[in-house]
C-alpha cells in the first residue's frame, strides 16, 4: 500500500443541478447527458493543470497545485457550459454548481482526504446554479487577479465545519442576481417559492379562494426577516404547467418550495401544505389544518412561524411588530379582498372594475381593514395613465393610502402607493425616494417597490442605482418583466449593444410577444441599426394588446411606414378607440410622424390637466424630433425633470431654454 502523503492543493468541487431528478425521470437521457457533461469539463481541467481526483456521480473532485489554476478554470467551465446551454435545448442544458477551497490534504492510494476537501464540498451548494463559491483562502489568493469580480456572501456556519467560513462568489458576466434582502445575523438568506394552491373544492367557482391565499402566504411569508419569497407572477405559471420540485428549485433559483391544497366547503377549511426541500426533495415539515373560514388567519401565523423555525430565521426583529397579525376579523371582508386580489391580476379593464368593487366591498365591511385600503389605492395608481385617466384616480389613491397608513403604519404597500403618488402626480422627487426605500425596508421582497423605484431612478438619471433595484426585482420575480427594465436602463446609460443583446435573447426565448419586438426595434432604431428595426416592425399583430398594437404603429413611424400610426390617431379622433390612450401617448405617435407643433400641444394639455407621464418617457427615441424645441425644454424644467445631453443633442445653457 502506497503512503500517505500531506501537502497543500487547491480543491475543487463541481456538481451538476437537477441531475437526480433527472436521473429518476428518465435513465437514460441521464446518463447520455452526464456523458456529454464529463466530455466538456476533463479537457479544461487538463488545459489549467488540474489532476481529476476522482468522479462521484454526477460530480468531480479535482486537485490543483495553484489556486489561481483552479479559479481560472472553473471561470472557463462555466462559460464554456453557458455557452452551450444558450444553444442547446432543455432537456440537454448542463449547469453545474463550483466550490473552492485551499488547504492541507493528504494523499492515498490516488484519493485526497481532509479539511480542505471536506469544505470545498461544503462550499458548492452554497452557489448558484452556473455560479462559482470560494472560500476567504482562495479570495486571498486570486483576488485583483482574476478577470471575474467578487462578492461576498454573508458568513455561513457549513454542516461539520466547526468555525463559520467566509465564502466569496464569482459575479459572472450572465449573472444578474442583486445582493440578497438583509439575512438574519450570521445566516444566508433563505430563497422560498409558494406554489400556486391548488383548489380541491367541489365548487370550481371556490377557485379564487386557492389563488387568494396563495398570495396572502407569499405576503406573510415575505414579512419573515432573512426569507425571500419569489413573486406571485413567477410561480402562477406552475398553475397550468406542473414541474417537479428540482425543477422548480433550478428555474425560480429557489432553495425552498411550499406547496398545497386547499378545499373550502360553506364555512369550513381543509388545507393541506408541505414545506419541501429543493436539494433533496424531502419534506421539512408537512400539515393538515381542519378550520373554519375565520381561523385561516391562525393558520397563516403557523405557517410563518414554522417556516422561520425549520430555516433558522427570527420571525420577530426588533423595532417591528410580528409578523403575522389578522388583517380583519370580518370572514366577509376578507373573502371580499381575497377576490379583489384575483380580480387585480386579471388582464383588462372588467378585473380591474371587478378588483376596486371587491375592495370597496372589503373596506365597507370593515373600515379599519388595511390591507384592502393598501390594495385598492396601489391599483388605482398602477392603473393610473395607462387604463384610467391620472387625475380621476391619484387623489382617490393618496385618500386610500393615507388610511391605509393611519391603521397601519408599517404598511410596505400603502408606502409604495405614496411614492408612486409622488413620483407620477407630484413630481415630488425626494418625497417619492422616501416613501420606495421605507417600502423595501418593510418588505425586502416588494417587487413594486424594486420596480417603480428603479424607474424613478431613470428619471433622475441614476442608472447603476436603477439596475441594482431591476436585479433584485429579476431576483424576487425571474418570469417577470424586470429582464426588459434592466435592458432599459443599460440603453438609457448608453449600453446600446448590451441593451439590444438583451432584448435579442428575450425575443428568442419568448419570440410571438410583439411588445418584446417593438423594444427591441425601438433600441435598434436609436442606435442607428435600420436594418434590425424595420425588421422588427414588420412582425405580424395579430391577437396583439391594444399597448403592444400602439408601439407597433409608433416603430413603423419611425422606419418611415406612417399608415398604422395614422391610424390610430384616426381612431382615437373619431371616438373608436378601444381603450384608453392619454395625450402623451397620442403625442408619441405625432412625434414621431414629425407632426411637432400637434406632439407639443398635446404635451402641454396633459401638462395642464394633470396627466404627468413626461416623466417616464421623456427620453424615448420618438421625442427626438421636438427634444431641442423650447416648448419642451420648458416642459422638463416645470417638472423638474433632468435636462442633459441625450443622443448627441446638447440642452441649452441659458435660463429661458
Amino acid at each position: 500500500m502506497a503512503a500517505s502523503q500531506r501537502h497543500l492543493a487547491a480543491i475543487v468541487f463541481t456538481d451538476m443541478v437537477g441531475y437526480t431528478a433527472l436521473a429518476q425521470a428518465d435513465e437514460g437521457s441521464a446518463l447520455e447527458v452526464l456523458a456529454r457533461h464529463n466530455r466538456l469539463l476533463r479537457p479544461v481541467f487538463a488545459k489549467h493543470r488540474g489532476r481529476e481526483v476522482k468522479t462521484i456521480g454526477d460530480a468531480f473532485l479535482v486537485e490543483f497545485d495553484s489556486a489561481l489554476d483552479a479559479a481560472n478554470c472553473a471561470i472557463e467551465i462555466q462559460r464554456i457550459l453557458h455557452d452551450y446551454n444558450a444553444a442547446s435545448p432543455d432537456g440537454w442544458k448542463i449547469r453545474i454548481r463550483i466550490g473552492i477551497h485551499v488547504g492541507d490534504v493528504v494523499e492515498t492510494n490516488g484519493d485526497v482526504l481532509g479539511d480542505a476537501v471536506n469544505i470545498a464540498s461544503r462550499i458548492e451548494p452554497l452557489a448558484e446554479p452556473e455560479g462559482i463559491c470560494v472560500s476567504q483562502q482562495v479570495y486571498d489568493q486570486i483576488q485583483n487577479k482574476v478577470p471575474t469580480p467578487l462578492a461576498k456572501l454573508p458568513v455561513a456556519q457549513l454542516k461539520n465545519i466547526h468555525l463559520p467560513i467566509p465564502v466569496y462568489r464569482f459575479v459572472q458576466p450572465w449573472d444578474r442576481r442583486p445582493l440578497d434582502p438583509t439575512p438574519s445575523e450570521g445566516l444566508p438568506a433563505r430563497h422560498l417559492a409558494v406554489l400556486p394552491l391548488t383548489n380541491i373544492s367541489a365548487d370550481p367557482s371556490d377557485s379564487y379562494f386557492a389563488d387568494g391565499l396563495t398570495e396572502e402566504l407569499i405576503s406573510v411569508l415575505s414579512q419573515v426577516p432573512g426569507l425571500s419569497v419569489i413573486a406571485r407572477t413567477s410561480v402562477a405559471t406552475y398553475k397550468s404547467q406542473p414541474k417537479s420540485i428540482a425543477q422548480i428549485g433550478s428555474e425560480l433559483n429557489v432553495d425552498t418550495v411550499l406547496e398545497g391544497s386547499v378545499r373550502k366547503s360553506g364555512n369550513r377549511l381543509r388545507i393541506t401544505l408541505q414545506l419541501i426541500d429543493v436539494s433533496n426533495q424531502q419534506h421539512i415539515w408537512a400539515s393538515t389544518y381542519n378550520r373554519e373560514v375565520d381561523d385561516v388567519f391562525a393558520v397563516q401565523s403557523d405557517i410563518a412561524e414554522r417556516t422561520a423555525e425549520s430555516l433558522r430565521l427570527e420571525l420577530v426583529k426588533t423595532g417591528r411588530r410580528t409578523a403575522v397579525r389578522p388583517p380583519t376579523e370580518n370572514p366577509a371582508a376578507y373573502d371580499a379582498y381575497l377576490r379583489g386580489l384575483v380580480a387585480a391580476n386579471s388582464e383588462g379593464l372588467p378585473g380591474l372594475r371587478e378588483a376596486f368593487q371587491c375592495f370597496e366591498e372589503a373596506t365597507r365591511l370593515d373600515p379599519r381593514f388595511a390591507e384592502a385600503y393598501a390594495a385598492w389605492g396601489n391599483l388605482y395608481v398602477q392603473a393610473a395613465g395607462d387604463s384610467i385617466p391620472m387625475p380621476e384616480v391619484m387623489p382617490r389613491a393618496r385618500e386610500l393610502a393615507a388610511r391605509a397608513i393611519e391603521l397601519d403604519p408599517d404598511s410596505s404597500d400603502a408606502h409604495t402607493t405614496l411614492g408612486n403618488i409622488a413620483l407620477q402626480f407630484d413630481h415630488n422627487w425626494t418625497r417619492a425616494e422616501a416613501e420606495f426605500e421605507r417600502a423595501i425596508e418593510l418588505n425586502p421582497s416588494n417587487t413594486i417597490a424594486y420596480r417603480f423605484y428603479g424607474l424613478f431612478l431613470i428619471a433622475q438619471e441614476r442608472f447603476d442605482e436603477a439596475k441594482e433595484m431591476f436585479r433584485r426585482e429579476i431576483r424576487l420575480d425571474p418570469g417577470g418583466r424586470a429582464g426588459s427594465l434592466l435592458a432599459w436602463a443599460d440603453f438609457e446609460s448608453g449600453n446600446f449593444d448590451l441593451a439590444i443583446r438583451e432584448m435579442e435573447k428575450a425575443v428568442a426565448s419568448h419570440p410571438h410577444e410583439l411588445g418584446l419586438h417593438n423594444v427591441l426595434g425601438l433600441y435598434a432604431f436609436a442606435a442607428g441599426r435600420l436594418e434590425l428595426a424595420r425588421r422588427e416592425a414588420e412582425q405580424p399583430t395579430t391577437g396583439a394588446s391594444d399597448s403592444d398594437l400602439f408601439d407597433h404603429a409608433m416603430l413603423n413611424a419611425l422606419v418611415g411606414r406612417p399608415d398604422e400610426a395614422r391610424e390610430i390617431l384616426r381612431a382615437v379622433a373619431a371616438g373608436e378607440g378601444k381603450s384608453y390612450q392619454a395625450r402623451t401617448y397620442l403625442a408619441m405617435l405625432h412625434s414621431a410622424l414629425g407632426e411637432r407643433e400637434r406632439a407639443l400641444d398635446l404635451l402641454e394639455q396633459d401638462d395642464r390637466d394633470g396627466e404627468h407621464l413626461l416623466w417616464l418617457w421623456y427620453r424615448g427615441v420618438y421625442f427626438d424630433p421636438i427634444r431641442g424645441d423650447p416648448r419642451f425644454v420648458a416642459l422638463l424644467r416645470k417638472n423638474e425633470i433632468p435636462i442633459r445631453p441625450i443622443r448627441g443633442w446638447t440642452p441649452p445653457t441659458d435660463s429661458t431654454g
